[in-house]
């Protein structure tokens, strides 16, 4: 920081301006258990929200104005400290919003979304979210979230949105006032989750750990050359329709387990089949949003559990549910966060690489804000911006009816025929055990995809 930069920050937290926090738990993650540098894109997530209908500039500037300041991670910036990062939080900041009128095709247009995901963020003079509206036409707009997943995860994309067009929705019926505060700031839940994970609970899970990762191998083999943009993932898309989705969850009721814990047993065979192996070790995120004091704070909340299960070929599917929803409940149980684990199992951080599994796997149920006016109709998606800090992803987000299947992989480990198979194999997997449920785990695994 230069002699100018440092006299700044001086003024700022003397006039109470600006306010430095330590780093919550989330954060330390990625500055200390990471495979890759904060600063990479790898790091962005996003949305993008399709927009039919008159959109106001003047309207959007001041809607986001009111989120701003009803959201203090989006007045956020990360400054280095001597025990690591420290949150800066100012108590004002201008809204970080830019319009451009474009009139491209629709390849044309996803090109410039990958552009504006893929643009670093200055961590230390912020924001570090931008947020950009393209007009295509009169009535016809994109609307563009990019943030840091230092100051957002996939929760967070939903609480945006929806304060976004509650301001908006205040500002057209000339509603006066501002949003209201949120009941717990993001800098306040980290004072309480700092307050919870003392050394002493840390270390009354660390057996748990020790015991449940030992001997654990992962998945592929990632090769000895480190790509040479170690944060970009290709991604495949595909969907499974309502009708498999609403027989899984039927399934899994049945069965005594969830929906979670069903898609991750079909997963586990699809795993098996790609890597040749039984013992599957996979990364889940878990959103630690259980208070309702938060649900409506945009921050980085989320967590990363490891979850090791072992695939039975001697079993039915429905003992293979049982298995994987025990494991997951006890797993989930114990969680802690994920710098703190890795301390305690003194696991590497290799560049490039996640420090103890290179597959995540996960079931997003983040909050899709729900935009009614009158003239105007919003399809809203978070999006999986094709980088991650896994070898490999699968997400699986449900929209309306069906869900999303979002597949993110390394390029160079992974081609794009295998990654199809993968897909294949997973909704053949489904579609088999919502007839069958007693359908024997080593027919599934070798069903052909």
């Amino acid at each position: 920081m230069t002699i100018d930069n440092r006299s700044r920050l001086k003024d700022w937290l003397s006039s109470g301006e600006a306010s430095l926090h330590p780093a919550t738990f989330p954060q330390r993650e990625l500055w200390a258990a990471s495979p890759v540098p904060p600063a990479d894109v790898c790091n962005h997530i996003c949305t993008v929200t399709k927009v039919s209908g008159p959109v106001s500039r003047n309207f959007c500037e001041k809607a986001l104005a009111m989120v701003v300041a009803r959201q203090e991670v989006l007045r956020l910036s990360i400054l280095p400290g001597k025990n690591g990062p420290v949150q800066l939080v100012r108590k004002t900041r201008r809204p970080a919003l830019n319009l451009q009128e474009v009139e491209s095709s629709d390849e044309e247009v996803e090109a410039l979304i990958d552009e504006l995901v893929r643009k670093p963020f200055d961590l230390v003079a912020g924001p570090l979210y931008r947020f950009e509206v393209i007009r295509r036409s009169a009535e016809e707009h994109v609307l563009v979230l990019v943030i840091h997943h230092a100051i957002a995860d996939g929760w967070t994309l939903g609480v945006f949105m929806t304060d976004l067009w509650t301001a908006y929705a205040m500002l057209v019926l000339g509603v006066p006032g501002k949003l209201e505060a949120v009941p717990q700031s993001y800098t306040d839940w980290g004072v309480a989750d700092r307050a919870l994970w003392q050394p002493r609970e840390i270390r009354a899970r660390q057996p748990f750990w020790t015991e449940r990762l030992a001997g654990s191998e992962r998945l592929f083999n990632a090769p000895d050359s480190v790509p040479s943009d170690p944060g970009k993932r290709n991604r495949w898309t595909s969907e499974l329709p309502g009708e498999t989705i609403a027989k899984v969850k039927k399934l899994a009721a049945n069965l005594g387990g969830t929906p979670f814990s069903t898609m991750l047993s079909a997963f586990q065979l699809v795993m098996a089949r790609a890597s040749g192996k039984d013992d599957i070790l996979v990364g889940s995120p878990v959103a630690q949003r259980s208070k309702r004091a938060v649900w409506d704070t945009m921050g980085s909340f989320a967590g990363i559990v490891p979850l090791r299960g072992s695939v039975d070929r001697r079993s039915s599917f429905a003992e293979q549910v049982t298995a994987t929803h025990r494991m997951t409940v006890d797993c989930f149980a114990q969680a802690m966060p994920f710098s703190e684990l890795v301390k305690c199992l003194n696991e590497p951080v290799i560049p490039g690489r996640n420090p103890l599994f290179d597959v995540r796997f996960a079931l997003q149920n983040h909050p899709v804000p729900d935009v009614s006016m009158p003239g105007i109709e919003v399809e809203y998606r978070t999006r999986s911006t094709g980088t991650s800090r896994f070898d490999l992803a699968c997400e699986l987000t449900e929209i309306g009816d069906t869900m999303e299947v979002v597949w993110l992989f390394r390029e160079d480990m992974f081609p794009v025929a295998d990654i199809e198979a993968m897909n294949q194999h997973f909704k053949n997997i489904l579609e088999t055990i919502c007839e069958r449920a007693d359908a024997q785990v080593a027919d599934l695994v070798n069903l052909h995809p």
